[in-house]
């Protein structure tokens, strides 16, 4: 995809309160893309700029990027609303009366700050408030409701896979076609070659919280003794590793369970890399961005069936909600062979770059002042 046609790009302004925020999903989107994004735009005459919060960004952002500094909180949401909207349009009120005014402001959270004289684009990574089976009702309303008044709002809208382009233009009523998607990769990964041992575990990535159902990984170990011990790497949100230790006690697996808790990118490595299997249970993903990773390292992969994995890695082994399925799943993931996970690592990185990625968010980011 090739940035032809328009000599100058946009002056683009990011809101950045929740940059601060740990590794996840949209923590390696913006660290990957924003630096990407800045490059092409500095290249064909425009800029990026960040609006950042009280915290600053919890990864670097190269010269390109103009640092804007604001006392706006990350959380609690209303409050860093509140504060985003004021700070957002004084900012833009001063670079009007300076005459370098942004001429796009962007967001990956919400609810948007109101009353900003400026185009808006709005990029969605998932629908977790209207789809978790333990959201509460009440609280699904006012998602709904928020959602709704951001896309009405927003002059494009971005997400990060076709599956939830899909689920989007459904929940919306909108045009499939003028939804951009704007993909994770995974070519971020140096893998380290494979060292499986004997003793091997099994690894599950991710914050632990319900929608991941890490419960399902200690009913697999119940279900079948056999299966190698598991790793779960990932801070816990709540009380989550303390419900999950407390089930493990009472299926007999308390022993056979490692928490590692948060990590950095050469922890990671070397986990996937002597990982027996990779097995993630979700009950949603906005793209599965794990599972891409899996395969860019090689390792044989078990995944919760659900939409967002099926797109991402479609070589993958699936299963449904229970912990038999879960094992049974493992057990066929744990008999592939070498030459299958070569070709599923190099489909992988072919289907996904983040350079192709941050085309096509500067691309979104053109439609919208354009008018496209």
């Amino acid at each position: 995809m090739e940035l032809v046609g328009v000599v100058t790009a946009p002056r683009v302004l990011v809101l950045g309160a929740v940059l601060s925020q740990g590794r996840g999903g949209v923590w390696r989107h913006n660290r990957e893309l924003l630096p990407r994004a800045a490059r092409l735009l500095s290249e064909a005459g425009g800029g990026l700029a960040v609006l950042e919060g009280r915290e600053p960004p919890s990864f670097e952002l190269p010269p390109e990027v103009e640092r804007l500094a604001s006392k706006v909180p990350p959380r609690p949401v209303l409050r860093r609303a509140l504060a985003e909207g004021h700070a957002l349009r004084r900012l833009l009120a001063e670079r009007e009366a300076e005459g370098r005014p942004f001429d796009l402001v962007h967001t990956a959270h919400l609810p948007v700050p109101r009353g900003a004289p400026a185009p808006l684009a709005i990029l969605l990574h998932d629908l977790r408030a209207l789809r978790l089976s333990h959201t509460p009702f009440s609280r699904r309303l006012i998602a709904r409701e928020v959602l709704g008044q951001a896309a009405r709002r927003a002059r494009v809208l971005m997400t990060v896979s076709e599956t939830m382009a899909e689920e989007l233009a459904t929940e919306l009523d909108v045009e499939r076609a003028s939804i951009h998607v704007v993909p994770n990769a995974g070519d971020h990964l140096d893998p380290l070659p494979r060292r499986v041992t004997a003793d091997a575990p099994l690894l599950c990535i991710g914050h632990l919280e319900p929608r991941k159902r890490p419960a399902l990984l200690v009913e697999a170990l119940a279900a079948d003794p056999g299966l190698p011990d598991v790793h779960f790497l990932g801070a816990a949100k709540g009380e989550e590793d303390r419900r999950l230790r407390e089930l493990a006690g009472e299926r007999g697996v308390a022993e056979r369970l490692r928490f590692l808790g948060a990590v950095n990118d050469g922890v990671l490595r070397r986990e996937l890399a002597g990982a027996a299997c990779v097995v993630l249970p979700s009950e949603l993903e906005g793209f599965g961005i794990v599972a891409l990773e899996a395969q860019v390292a090689g390792a044989p992969l078990a995944l919760s069936d659900i939409p967002a994995h099926r797109e991402v890695a479609p070589e993958a082994v699936f299963f449904g909600g229970e912990g038999a399925a879960c094992a049974r799943a493992v057990r066929e993931a744990l008999a592939r062979d070498a030459d299958g996970l070569e070709a599923q690592r190099c489909a992988a990185l072919e289907r996904y770059s983040w350079e192709d990625s941050a085309r096509r968010l500067v691309e979104a980011w053109r439609a919208a002042v354009e008018g496209a």
